[in-house]
């Protein structure tokens, strides 16, 4: 009798190659993103440091375009840790421009609904109604900004070969935890 299930059942094949590594790109992906986002919510909520220097994120008006010139100097570093071409440098420094240039609205919303928390959590009766507003507001503004990180790291992904985000994505895995990971000393 199992010798008939063992006929009947169709052969299982095994997951094609090609199906794991872009299903580990695309997990890789949304992990990336979702870090990112997490970092910059995060620090909204916190006093923790900013993507460029000690408390950038919360700490006061962010110049576009000193945004610009950091972006560009932090994508041009990866752009060479991935073997990128002058080509694909150029688009990635383009499309990480315009994802910065996208959120940093968002981070002027974020310090005004930090400023109202402490005003609500501070306040002689606490309004849990406005606590819950600004909590679904945050929460919003932190799905936006993700969704928005999402779409950059995608277009990324498109500019680079499969190799290049491969290499890329060892190479941030390698230097996890230290500060500045172009720095090789």
């Amino acid at each position: 009798m199992s010798e008939q299930n063992a006929v009947n059942q169709p052969p299982t094949a095994p997951a094609p190659r090609a199906c794991r590594g872009r299903l580990a790109i695309i997990i890789i992906l949304v992990a990336l993103a979702a870090g990112v986002a997490g970092s910059f919510v995060g620090t909204a909520f916190g006093q923790g440091p900013g993507p460029w220097h000690p408390g950038a994120f919360m700490g006061g008006p962010i110049d576009p375009a000193q945004a610009d010139r950091h972006v560009e100097r932090a994508i041009k570093h990866l752009a060479i840790e991935a073997d990128a071409n002058a080509d694909q440098q150029a688009k990635l420094v383009a499309l990480a421009k315009a994802a910065v240039n996208d959120l940093l609205p968002l981070r002027e919303k974020a310090v005004a609904n930090r400023k109202q928390g402490f005003a609500l959590f501070t306040a002689a009766t606490i309004d849990r109604a406005a606590v819950e507003r600004l909590r679904t507001e945050q929460m919003a503004l932190a799905d936006t900004a993700s969704r928005r990180i999402a779409q950059a790291l995608g277009d990324a992904a498109e500019v680079l070969s499969a190799d290049q985000r491969r290499t890329l994505v060892e190479r941030l895995s390698s230097f996890r935890g230290r500060r500045h990971f172009w720095h090789h000393g």
